[in-house]
């Protein structure tokens, strides 16, 4: 158990001036960021919000796929959203990769055959950003009423730029 003994020491000292106890889970900013996975990328500071006010769902390429589009349904009817962004970024693995380069690598990491993994691969960032905000807008349970909004993250200079 070792090898998580730093992480869990930065957590006892996180701990021991806690302050976020007893927030409700709703997002108090009424906003819900769909973003990628990657570690260079800090949802809340990006957009001046702090712990409690923003829902966020990240995963490989800041895709819509079925599972967020899922929570963004639970998070507008039951956790105050009101503002959904979809935020992939640059320099993104999934997003500059074909998905035969990107299982290529993978087939090599773990030397199996990935073939039934789904990567989420796009032909290109603007149209697939394109895609999920107009996949998002289209649910039948996401109100009209819900702003939607696609952006790009440039991991260079921390700065969004609004596309859709």
């Amino acid at each position: 158990m070792a090898n998580f003994d730093d992480l869990l020491a930065a957590n006892r000292d996180f701990a021991a001036d806690f302050d976020l106890s007893g927030f409700d889970g709703i997002a108090h900013a009424g906003v819900a960021i769909v973003t990628c996975m990657d570690s260079r990328i800090d949802p809340l500071r990006t957009v001046g919000l702090k712990p409690g006010d923003a829902k966020i769902l990240r995963n490989p390429g800041g895709r819509v796929d079925d599972l967020t589009l899922d929570a963004l349904v639970i998070s507008v009817h039951m956790l105050n959203v009101d503002r959904i962004m979809v935020v992939p970024h640059t320099r993104c693995a999934v997003a500059s990769n074909s998905e035969s380069a990107l299982r290529q690598r993978l087939d090599g990491a773990t030397g199996q055959d990935t073939s039934w993994l789904t990567l989420p691969v796009t032909d290109g960032q603007e149209a697939a950003l394109q895609a999920d905000v107009k996949r998002v807008r289209a649910h039948p349970l996401i109100p009209d009423t819900v702003q939607v909004g696609g952006f790009i993250y440039n991991v260079d200079t921390g700065l969004l730029t609004q596309e859709v």
